[in-house]
């Protein structure tokens, strides 16, 4: 566990269109901290028990559309087992 310091910001200049009356803040992080713990550009909020806990967001299927296709250029996308619908009735789904 390590504890870091930060200051919240007042942004200045942001459009009332989007914001209403609120006056939005943020907090910033080093380069190197965002770095060490893989954060980009979207994060997951956490609220818990008095405490905000923010995590790096991973889409978790991402790149498979490309994998799957260079399966199928390769031939490599065969199935490994039966089907399980070829010996079972599906009479009783209905």
């Amino acid at each position: 566990l390590m504890n870091i310091f930060t200051h919240i910001t007042k942004i200045i200049n942001f459009s009332k269109q989007s914001f209403g009356e609120l006056t939005p803040k943020v907090i910033r992080f080093s380069k190197t901290l965002l770095e060490k713990y893989n954060i980009r550009d979207t994060v997951d909020l956490i609220m818990e028990k008095g405490q905000i806990i923010i995590r790096p967001l991973f889409k978790p299927r991402k790149g498979w559309e490309k994998a799957f296709k260079e399966m199928n250029e390769n031939g490599d996308d065969k199935l490994l087992i039966n089907d399980i619908f070829n010996e079972e009735s599906l009479e009783e789904w209905k």
